[in-house]
């Protein structure tokens, strides 16, 4: 029997796989979107590349992980009968990470996060009801608690219906944790909400570069549009994957929600500022609230425009309601339960910040080597596109 992961391919999925695959012993069920089962794998080397030689992701690709083509926006993932028949036979548990992070498209936030949740319901009330769902684990986001300002928010306090969201992906993924609840009632569930994932604590290498880039920009001007000592609540991706993963595995776990973010230690702006100017040998920005409606109309002004200009101030746009919040999410069941803190952002902010201006936002990604044999791809492991 098999962890069934979506989202695999992704920043955090990713990571979630290599801690499975490194600390505990199950196989994974992997959905990939791909047109052929070499294009499939290619997808699994780049995402894994991060975290692994390539003799040890061929070594789990030919012993612990089975990949499964298909979308999760397809009706039973568009897999052939034979192949989703495998699917659903050989789950055990889920672990559903994949989403639409467009914080813009409605549309999109609805057909991945509102339809691909429901698909991946599907498949876990019908391994339920075949053989037993050992737990079904749901990442969603601390955004779900809707419009906040100076608070500090517990999970079972998080989710207001009378409260606005922020944007179509807040709104999308609050109903995806609502379906998850309604529909598999009898299951055990664990809900992950992490806060704003920035960076790996134990390396500077990332290939999530949207966030970042904003992170930089701000980062290099000599005044920002924010109060100084507003928290803002950044948590490292390995600490997230790490929880997920350790929790998941669990046979019990204290509860059914988790906050994965930094809660209350989470660091002021001049905290960070000053770290980067040490790190740098340079003078920290000046603070000025009174600039934060303007900033924001400039901004909204040239996000309808062109070029690099325009697409940075589209990416502001969107980020910038979660910087001026000033509210954090509480921890301290995780920290609990895992018995470990975040690292704070403070302590690796320079070193991501370095990488990704000596690389421009880009991760070199490393091909298929030369002569190494694929992994034979049959109807069983590979699944197939009707």
């Amino acid at each position: 029997m098999a962890i069934l992961l979506t989202g695999c391919t992704g920043y955090i999925g990713a990571h979630i796989a290599s801690n499975l695959l490194a600390d505990h012993a199950e196989p994974l069920n992997l959905l990939v979107r791909a047109r052929d089962p070499e294009e499939a794998r290619l997808r699994l080397w780049h995402a894994f590349q991060l975290h692994m030689d390539f003799p040890q992701f061929e070594s789990f690709l030919n012993s612990r992980i089975r990949i499964f083509r298909g979308d999760l926006t397809d009706a039973r993932f568009g897999l052939s009968e034979d192949d989703y028949r495998q699917l659903v036979r050989t789950t055990d548990s889920v672990i559903h990470c994949a989403a639409s992070l467009n914080r813009k498209s409605e549309k999109s936030c609805l057909n991945v996060n509102l339809r691909g949740t429901l698909e991946v319901i599907q498949l876990a009330m019908r391994a339920r009801d075949e053989h037993g769902l050992r737990r079904f684990s749901h990442v969603s986001t601390v955004a779900v608690a809707g419009q906040r300002a100076n608070e500090v928010v517990e999970e079972d306090a998080a989710i207001d219906w009378d409260r606005s969201d922020y944007d179509p992906y807040a709104r999308t993924k609050k109903f995806c944790e609502h379906m998850v609840r309604q529909l598999l009632a009898d299951v055990p569930r664990t809900i992950f909400r992490p806060s704003i994932v920035l960076g790996d604590s134990r390396r500077p290498e990332t290939n999530q570069f949207e966030m970042v880039r904003a992170f930089v920009f701000l980062a290099g001007l000599p005044a920002l549009p924010f109060r100084a000592t507003d928290k803002i609540d950044i948590v490292p991706v390995d600490y997230v994957a790490g929880a997920i993963a350790t929790l998941h595995q669990k046979e019990k776990t204290a509860h059914e929600i988790y906050h994965l973010s930094s809660g209350v230690d989470s660091e002021t702006f001049v905290q960070l500022t000053d770290a980067l100017a040490k790190a740098q040998g340079k003078r920290g920005p000046v603070y000025v609230p009174g600039l934060e409606g303007p900033s924001t109309k400039m901004i909204n002004a040239l996000a309808g425009g062109a070029g690099k200009v325009g697409g940075l101030a589209r990416l502001l746009k969107v980020f910038l309601p979660y910087l001026v919040w000033n509210t954090v999410f509480d921890n301290r069941r995780v920290v609990a339960e895992i018995g470990r803190r975040p690292a704070p952002f403070s302590q690796y902010c320079y070193p991501l910040l370095r990488f990704s201006r000596e690389n421009n936002f880009s991760y070199k990604y490393r091909d298929w080597p030369a002569g190494s044999a694929p992994k034979p791809a049959s109807a069983a492991a590979q699944g197939s596109r009707p």
